[in-house]
């Protein structure tokens, strides 16, 4: 079983940046996978998905995420990465890493907090 291990998080000021890595030990980045995302949860909110990437390199956004954030990966690594732009203190949660194979169960990671300060 693939654990994903997600990196990058931590405090910064509102305006800043933060890269976020999803690192996937063990996992070929290969046409078995379906879609890699971020998703993201706040307390007492819904987890939502912020940002998907095909394996064709089709991505999509959350409203919210678009234009500031962007959805990457290095296939020889085996590492999805969020970089974000312009953080606002509505960004702060938990951000978790997903990776949907074609068949068998789905990945995911334990999380990376993002605290954004006003």
């Amino acid at each position: 079983q693939v654990q994903l291990v997600e990196s990058g998080g931590g405090l910064v000021q509102a305006g800043g940046s933060l890269r976020l890595s999803c690192a996937a030990p063990g996992l070929i980045f290969s046409v078995g996978i379906n879609t890699m995302n971020w998703h993201r949860q706040a307390p007492g909110n819904e987890r939502e998905l912020v940002a998907s990437m095909t394996w064709g390199g089709r991505t999509n956004y959350a409203d919210s995420a678009k234009g500031r954030f962007t959805i990457s990966r290095d296939n020889a690594k085996s590492i999805v990465y969020l970089q974000m732009h312009s953080l606002k203190p509505e960004d702060t949660a938990v951000y978790y890493c997903n990776i949907n194979p074609w068949s068998g169960p789905a990945y995911w990671g334990q999380g990376t907090q993002v605290t954004v300060a006003s």
